[in-house]
């Protein structure tokens, strides 16, 4: 028993424990789904990325319009998928530390620095921090576009998808994406890919966002689609007073008493020194 502890290589005592906790009763945690659909694509004189706004809890739409798409420097975005807070706060950081060394080299910050710092925060931690990531920008070197995976791992592709719906959206390029594409057919491709992993995805939905970036300035185009607005309801469903009949009736009559109970100075006393 003592070298299951003690001895070198892979350790396994969790699993006695696990089994001792469930013998007990106690529900082990289950991983919570997410889900998202991200992308991004090279066109001629630059970046497009893409995002869907749905954000869940488990079987629950927590928000219908998040922003996925997050600001790295001037000419460097990311969009996050995976555990909300992991993006949101991993991008934060390395935003600030991305500005901390364009500041102490005097120079514009290039996207594999930044593809750098992720991949390595993300390897420190083992893949805990839930973060998938899609990094795009325009440096010195032209337009550079990475995806970066939960446990460090990167790749370097012309057209990348992430995220729960990332089949879907990968679809889309596959068949339709080609060298040199111009601007508006490179946001119409991403477009489509979002949609393809809204419609086709249930951890996607909402809205779809894009972020089309250049050597000379970067497009936010928030909310660029919205395909699944709330039209009005074919019928109202407010029913005349007295159409539902009243079976019973009860009524409670409640006396209310104000007690005031006096101190009688037993306790401590107040400390005024």
């Amino acid at each position: 028993m003592t070298d299951l502890y003690r001895g070198s290589g892979f350790d396994f005592s969790n699993v006695i424990r696990n089994n001792h906790l469930e013998s007990k009763g106690v529900r082990l945690p289950k991983a919570t789904s997410t889900g998202t659909t991200i992308v991004g694509c090279l066109f001629k004189d630059g970046i497009v990325l893409g995002a869907d706004t749905r954000a869940t809890e488990g079987p629950i739409v927590a928000d219908k319009n998040c922003e996925k798409i997050h600001y790295i420097s001037e000419s460097i975005r990311c969009c996050g998928a995976g555990t909300a807070a992991d993006t949101e706060f991993t991008t934060a950081l390395i935003s600030s530390n991305i500005e901390m060394h364009a500041l102490s080299t005097g120079r514009k910050p290039r996207v594999v620095t930044a593809m750098t710092m992720l991949k390595q925060m993300l390897f420190r931690y083992q893949g805990h921090i839930g973060a998938a990531l899609v990094l795009g920008g325009v440096d010195a070197t032209g337009p550079q576009l990475f995806t970066v995976h939960p446990h460090g791992s990167t790749d370097k592709l012309p057209y990348v998808t992430m995220g729960s719906g990332s089949l879907a959206a990968m679809a889309v390029f596959e068949s339709t994406w080609r060298k040199d594409l111009e601007r508006q057919e490179a946001i119409d491709l991403v477009a489509a890919a979002i949609s393809a992993g809204i419609f086709n995805d249930l951890g996607s939905g909402s809205n779809v966002d894009v972020c089309v970036i250049t050597k000379d300035r970067t497009d936010m185009l928030r909310n660029y689609l919205t395909p699944n607005e709330r039209g009005l309801k074919e019928r109202t469903y407010i029913f005349r007073r007295g159409t539902t009949a009243i079976k019973k009736e009860t009524i409670r009559k409640f006396d209310v008493t104000d007690e005031l109970v006096l101190s009688t100075g037993a306790g401590d006393a107040m400390d005024t020194s």
